[in-house]
């Protein structure tokens, strides 16, 4: 079963690091997902960029609207992702464990599958 493990981090979270810190934090993150490839365990892995560079886009009766960033009600965002490959939801469960970000941010792990299953 697939599983995608959301780096949920406090969106003001980045700002409050040295330009240092931010590297190494990365780098302990890329280590991580390297050792899920070396264990067959990883599909795909992302950092992703603030959400004060993002955009929410919604189409309503055919008009499209768009959000910049920031979100001002959000008070976290999605730092990134790990897609990875696990045959239980507690195997899953003990990687996000694993996770250097689960120090530092929330690893949230959601189930691959269809929209319209429960």
């Amino acid at each position: 079963m697939a599983y995608l493990l959301l780096i949920v981090e406090p969106r003001d979270q980045r700002r409050g690091r040295t330009p240092e810190e931010g590297k190494r934090a990365y780098e302990e993150m890329v280590r991580f997902g390297d050792g899920l490839k070396a264990r067959g365990l990883l599909r795909a892995s992302e950092s992703l960029r603030s959400d004060t560079d993002g955009v929410r886009v919604s189409v309503r009766g055919g008009k499209r609207k768009l959000l910049d960033g920031p979100f001002a009600e959000a008070k976290e965002m999605v730092g990134g992702f790990f897609l990875v490959d696990c045959e239980t939801k507690e195997q899953a469960i003990a990687i996000a464990a694993e996770c250097p970000a689960a120090a530092w941010a929330t690893v949230e792990v959601r189930e691959i599958a269809p929209c319209y299953a429960d």
